[in-house]
């Protein structure tokens, strides 16, 4: 009979290899078996709540639940105030056309809009589950404030990146060296309280 998993196996709702590889590096000093929820062949879930807090918990618990093993998921996007936060939630699919195309319909939306007025932030949720039924499951939220350019600059990240202006670098998020971004981006932000989180559990 094979093997299971080891004890500290922990599976990540998603098959990005970006997300897995930055989550590992962050949350390498816990010792974690984290594992993307391919490797369990783990279907994506729909995304039906309403609030990144809401869509992350979707994806933990519909990974926790297929595999029988704790779980982490992150529900991320871009919030520009003068759109009352859209794309938010459905930042990735905001065209339903790829990265390309959710830059150009922003871009559209803002069209005519003040410098001033063009405040943005990234949001981060990322959610750690015990199991599906965990009454209490862990909730790390990072933002990162900027504001929108009226044209994509460096060619760095991916998503809204080339428009997302970093006022203190005096940059595009997609100008920022990769470390940089790593170390004060919305997800670092929330990486580093789940690090925290599960730190004093162990």
């Amino acid at each position: 009979m094979a093997a299971g998993p080891p004890s500290n196996t922990v599976v990540l709702a998603s098959g990005n290899p970006g997300k897995l590889r930055e989550l590992q590096q962050v949350l390498g000093a816990l010792h974690l078996n984290l594992l993307p929820q391919s490797q369990f062949n783990v279907p994506d879930v729909a995304e039906t709540g309403l609030t990144f807090v809401e869509n992350a918990i979707i994806k933990a618990r519909a990974a926790a639940a297929c595999t029988g093993l704790p779980a982490i998921a992150d529900d991320s996007g871009l919030e520009v105030d003068a759109l009352q936060g859209q794309p938010g939630i459905y930042s990735a699919r905001y065209s339903g056309r790829g990265d390309a195309a959710n830059n150009a319909k922003l871009l559209e939306a803002l069209r005519g809009v003040e410098q001033i007025d063009r405040s943005a932030r990234f949001q981060c949720v990322l959610v750690y589950m015990r199991h599906a039924e965990d009454p209490t499951p862990v909730i790390c939220q990072g933002t990162w404030e900027g504001r929108i350019l009226e044209d994509a600059r460096g060619h760095e990240g991916f998503g809204y990146d080339p428009l997302f202006f970093v006022p203190e670098h005096h940059c595009s998020s997609a100008e920022l060296d990769p470390g940089v971004k790593n170390r004060i981006s919305h997800r670092a932000q929330a990486s580093a309280l789940l690090y925290e989180a599960l730190r004093q559990r162990q």
